[in-house]
């Protein structure tokens, strides 16, 4: 079938089964119909098991839906039930759904143990990968199919459809990205200079996480960005974007108390993104304006793009001898976490699993939060690798 196909059986999926959910009477209807109507399956109940039994002790235990191709273990709630919750089971214990899989899980043979678990109450998809048991899940919601169905497709498929996906819009990102910057640095009065290009690849960055901000509701509203320079001409989008600029690194208490409606709607950025006043940003042209409000905006969703590989669409701003002379080159995100999971997040993620996640006592967990949290805030890594284009020091410490 067509993607378009794809997106209209999936939201067909989505308004049939929009407020409906009974776990024993519905769950493999539900699954049936999803690999059958979504994925193409034909004959889906040759594709999933349901209800293999489970000896934990001396009880039996029901694994609600199991696809053995693509090693996809199920566990199927109620439309009422929180999946992030605890629940308590009939031996009196308190496990949330994943938590409840893993108990499943650990009395399968080592052939049989998933490569993905999902706990699922009928409007939303909680994706767990194995490989990182400890990681924090994907969602998935319901209402939401038409568009993410994509992320799903791995239950059907072998390959890793969603990071494809992702990769596939992200190229797209980086394309667009690439346009408006062809568009923009012939319009500066030297546009060989190096200080020209620093500009150019900061004011590309600023763009990139407005349009992401406005869709993917950092800002507050969807195409808030959009609707603020579409009231300017395009001789005075130059000042329009650095009185903006301004306003994002601008606490809101410190702000003009009667600054106009337009401005004062947008959030206060902290993180520095904004703080650098001195880019160099030239009169712009109706091709720059039509290209970041049509093509950027109105044609393109930012919020699909992961922020895990934002740095490939970065990277592709910025020319190839900019990347030459500057030493940057994006890291994907799996090659990162070769490195940094074992370095120090197998056993970040370890301990907030054994001192949060376990835990029920409210208060404990607070309490355990907060000590986390304050933990976390005080960790440095050194990245011996990295180094600032303003010295020739390769070494850099991160927070």
């Amino acid at each position: 079938m067509t993607e378009k196909e794809q997106m209209n059986l999936a939201k067909e999926f989505a308004e049939f089964w929009e407020n409906k959910g009974y776990e024993k009477g519905q769950s493999q209807t539900f699954w049936l119909q999803l690999l059958r109507q979504v994925y193409g399956i034909e004959k889906p109940e040759e594709f999933i098991e349901f209800e293999d039994q489970v000896h934990i002790d001396k009880s039996t235990g029901f694994i609600d839906g199991y696809i053995p191709s693509t090693k996809v273990l199920i566990e199927q709630k109620s439309i009422t039930v929180n999946l992030r919750k605890a629940i308590r089971q009939a031996d009196g214990s308190l496990l949330t759904p994943f938590q409840q899989a893993k108990k499943y899980i650990a009395e399968l043979p080592v052939s049989q143990h998933p490569r993905w678990v999902i706990t699922c109450n009928f409007k939303s998809f909680l994706v767990y990968d194995m490989d990182k048991p400890n990681g924090e899940p994907e969602e998935i919601l319901l209402k939401d199919l038409k568009k993410e169905y994509y992320r799903l497709q791995f239950i059907v498929d072998t390959e890793n459809t969603n990071l494809k996906k992702e990769m596939e819009i992200s190229i797209k990102a980086g394309e667009l990205v690439g346009r408006i910057y062809d568009e923009i640095l012939p319009l500066y009065r030297d546009p060989e200079n190096k200080d020209t290009l620093k500009s150019l690849n900061m004011l590309c960055v600023r763009l990139v996480f407005c349009l992401y901000a406005e869709d993917a509701g950092l800002f507050g509203r969807h195409q808030m960005f959009h609707d603020y320079l579409a009231k300017y001409d395009a001789e005075d989008l130059r000042e329009a974007l650095i009185k903006l600029f301004k306003v994002l690194d601008t606490k809101l208490e410190d702000r003009d108390p009667y600054m106009k409606q337009d401005l004062a709607q947008f959030p206060y950025v902290n993180g520095g993104l904004f703080a650098e006043e001195d880019i160099e940003i030239p009169m712009l042209t109706d091709k720059v304006k039509e290209l970041i409000l049509s093509k950027a905006s109105e044609d393109f969703d930012w919020a699909d793009i992961s922020p895990t590989i934002f740095g490939a669409v970065f990277e592709s701003t910025l020319n190839p001898e900019t990347r030459r002379s500057g030493g940057m080159h994006y890291t994907s995100i799996e090659n990162i976490h070769k490195v940094i999971d074992p370095l120090f997040l197998d056993e970040l993620e370890k301990e907030l699993e054994q001192k949060i996640l376990n835990i029920t006592t409210t208060t404990t967990i607070k309490k355990n939060v907060a000590e986390f949290q304050d933990k976390l805030s005080k960790l440095k890594f050194l990245d011996p690798a990295c180094r600032k284009s303003e010295t020739s020091s390769r070494k850099h410490i991160y927070h």
